[in-house]
């Protein structure tokens, strides 16, 4: 059955690509919020399906679980911004850039939640060092920080030392060839870097849906289907991500939440309606306060 939902949501994103975007092309915010709904719609069809075929406690871990991952991939394309910037990377490239990381981070993901479910099935006190990691990542998350530059990173600075790269953007290809050598292109280290940053955002947000349920097939499509709509939601997005400025306190208080949740698990299993409630209030707030509280 997972085997054939990936094959299902590929088709689907490679369509995307070639019939609905085809060419290097600019992303108008209309589009990129009518494309949204329409991943976001296909989400909560597919979470209706769940609860005619598996019943309504997978449709509300389902549910609890894709809006954490939502949220949580919403702090992605706050980097993806920056990340951009950085690179100078002309807009009417950032799309197929944006369409290639989702193709990796499938793939990523996938191999990254059946690891950690094995693990937890085996190893049952893992899932408490899962919650400790989660309250952390929480308080962190809460805590005023500077941003890192980008310059100043590591994975930027190996990069650049270990992938020939041309100084300059050769339309939307990935690689050229240059004195019978082929090379880089700065868009290809934009995709590199997007997928880098992926797979540490995944670290904090699998175990976060992990500790919603360790039904492989709900981790999993919850998981997918959160990433599917990122690229749209950045274009629509991108422009008034700096507004939500109390979101990150929103994303801190579910993540601290869902960690507790796990390292109680053994005295007391907190309902997925309680979850849920709490994981919707709170991005509610969150969302809410930023509103009628503009940063200055």
């Amino acid at each position: 059955m997972l085997i054939l939902f990936t094959l299902i949501i590929v088709l689907l994103i490679v369509a995307d690509l070639f019939l609905f975007h085809r060419g290097s092309r600019e992303i108008s915010i209309k589009e990129a919020l009518l494309t949204s709904g329409v991943w976001i719609g296909l989400a909560l069809l597919f979470n209706i399906g769940i609860y005619y075929n598996l019943g309504k406690e997978p449709a509300l871990n389902f549910l609890a679980g894709y809006l954490i991952e939502k949220m949580l991939s919403i702090d992605n394309l706050f980097v993806f911004v920056i990340l951009f910037q950085y690179f100078h990377t002309p807009k009417q490239y950032q799309h197929k850039v944006l369409f290639w990381g989702i193709i990796g981070a499938i793939a990523m993901r996938g191999v990254m939640i059946f690891v950690g479910l094995a693990l937890v099935e085996r190893f049952e006190w893992i899932i408490y060092v899962f919650g400790a990691f989660l309250v952390y990542t929480g308080i962190k998350m809460a805590l005023p920080e500077e941003p890192a530059a980008v310059k100043k990173s590591k994975m930027f600075q190996w990069l650049e030392k270990w992938i020939p790269v041309t100084p300059n953007y050769h339309g939307s290809q990935f690689f050229v060839r240059q004195s019978k050598k082929w090379l880089a292109t700065p868009l290809f280290i934009a995709l590199v870097a997007v997928e880098l940053t992926d797979f540490v955002f995944a670290i904090d947000s699998i175990p976060a849906v992990i500790a919603i349920t360790q039904d492989p097939f709900i981790v999993y499509t919850s998981n997918i289907f959160a990433i599917l709509g990122l690229r749209s939601l950045f274009f629509a997005l991108s422009g008034i991500l700096k507004l939500f400025h109390f979101l990150n306190y929103g994303l801190a208080i579910i993540l601290t939440f869902v960690g507790i949740k796990m390292l109680i698990h053994s005295w007391y299993e907190v309902p997925t309606l309680i979850s849920l409630l709490v994981i919707s209030i709170t991005l509610t707030i969150s969302i809410l306060a930023s509103i009628v509280w503009p940063k200055k």
